[in-house]
């Protein structure tokens, strides 16, 4: 643990959160959240004849051109949320710049997401994971939850090496923990052995799932600062470049579109929507942008 984290509470990570973050979510979103969270907790309830005032996204097509006339779908709201965390805590999720790692990322967005969610009367739960499901905290509501839930990240272990991370694992807790229909956020790098693909589309299956894939511009390009040790940060295993060497930075670049466009592919796969956290970015504008991003592709569907 840093010294900058031994000195953080969670009231204080919370209390920053507050002001930078979900204060500026409420006047850009206008307090409607649902377009993050569209997905969840909606039944079909029937079927009536169209009027003027109905929204057109909810015509039944394939209704109408058999009864010659136009029908719309009915929904019934489910208005509680059961949230799930499942989150990534393997050695990767600690690179990045010392203030700026993606460990720290992935605590303001659990922290910020949690605190919109139980404001209204939602419950949310997490699962740990680093190589092993490391805890289970069940889901309940509350501002003291979401204490419960920062105070455990800041005090989880930064592992130093570890065998390379499957993600497997953690998702089939996830199917194996989660019981009723619930809203899943699944925060990881997704660096990865092979695998983890058809787990996270069973478990698309059964919740709505959104995965928050979190990365560092340096995980992309390489700068060029000339020789430097480079470490895998899962299993320790050094070598040396040379960045000031133009064509090794560029074979580094491809690898890193190839894994890109690899996981991109995964994700369509598997139905999953995506938002991609960058150490750099601004996490309000990431999560408006997510949320503008799925209120569009709902529009459309």
């Amino acid at each position: 643990m840093s010294v900058t984290e031994s000195a953080t509470t969670p009231e204080r990570v919370l209390l920053r959160l507050d002001w930078e973050v979900i204060r500026r979510l409420d006047g850009l979103l206008q307090g409607d959240y649902r377009s993050l969270f569209y997905g969840y907790g909606v039944d079909f309830a029937d079927l009536r004849e169209y009027q003027p005032e109905d929204d057109i996204r909810y015509i039944d097509w394939n209704v109408t051109a058999r009864m010659d006339s136009p029908y719309v779908r009915q929904y019934v709201e489910d208005r509680e949320i059961t949230a799930w965390f499942l989150l990534d805590l393997s050695p990767s999720v600690d690179f990045g710049v010392q203030e700026n790692q993606k460990r720290r990322v992935l605590i303001d967005f659990v922290a910020t997401l949690a605190r919109l969610l139980t404001r209204h009367g939602n419950r949310v739960g997490a699962i740990f994971y680093s190589g092993r499901v490391e805890r289970t905290i069940p889901a309940r509501g509350g501002r003291i939850q979401v204490l419960r839930l920062v105070n455990d990240l800041l005090k989880q272990p930064r592992l130093p090496h570890a065998p390379f991370t499957n993600l497997t694992p953690m998702l089939e807790s996830g199917l194996n923990a989660i019981k009723g229909r619930s809203l899943v956020f699944i925060i990881s790098d997704f660096i990865s052995v092979p695998g983890w693909e058809r787990p996270l589309s069973l478990l698309n299956q059964r919740h709505e799932v959104l995965a928050i894939r979190l990365w560092d511009p340096r995980e992309i390009e390489l700068p060029d600062v000339g020789p430097v040790i480079m470490e895998d940060s899962e299993t320790g295993e050094q070598i040396y470049v040379d960045t000031h060497d133009k064509k090794f930075r560029q074979r580094f670049q491809e690898a890193a579109q190839r894994r890109e466009t690899a996981l991109s592919q995964s994700f369509k796969h598997a139905g999953v929507d995506v938002l991609s956290l960058s150490t750099e970015d601004d996490l309000v504008r990431a999560i408006v942008r997510f949320a503008t991003l799925r209120q569009q592709r709902r529009k459309n569907s």
